[in-house]
């Protein structure tokens, strides 16, 4: 009687593993538009703020890269939604102006998104 009820139990959490996700989901949709469309201002913001703090305009670019990022690790990690930079290349387009290249990549546990990241950001 035992094993029938273990068996029964087991077939149950089974046939559990095989219902379909929610595909009206599109928590990793939303996060990746909200962070490519803000994530230029943030940047030039804290890069300038490195700037005033004393650092030369590359490494404040990639001193407000490396932050943006760990906060974005983060903040997924609280919504439930992998937020990762890949890649990033910090270069100096002009004597004001810097270029942030790279790759976003958000995922959760049902999808996952990579979209390329290219923008500038100027500096006094």
């Amino acid at each position: 009687m035992m094993s029938l009820l273990s068996m029964a139990i087991f077939g149950v959490k089974v046939a559990g593993l095989t219902l379909p996700h929610d595909t009206a989901s599109d928590g990793v949709i939303i996060t990746a538009q909200e962070v490519s469309q803000g994530l230029p201002e943030l940047v030039e913001a804290r890069t300038q703020l490195w700037i005033d703090g004393g650092l030369e305009p590359l490494d404040a670019g990639q001193t407000a890269m490396d932050g943006v990022h760990n906060d974005m690790l983060h903040h997924g990690e609280v919504r439930g939604i992998e937020v990762k930079m890949i890649d990033i290349q910090v270069t100096e387009a002009n004597s004001t102006t810097l270029r942030i290249t790279g790759e976003l990549g958000v995922s959760d546990g049902d999808a996952m998104l990579t979209i390329p990241l290219d923008f500038t950001i100027t500096h006094e």
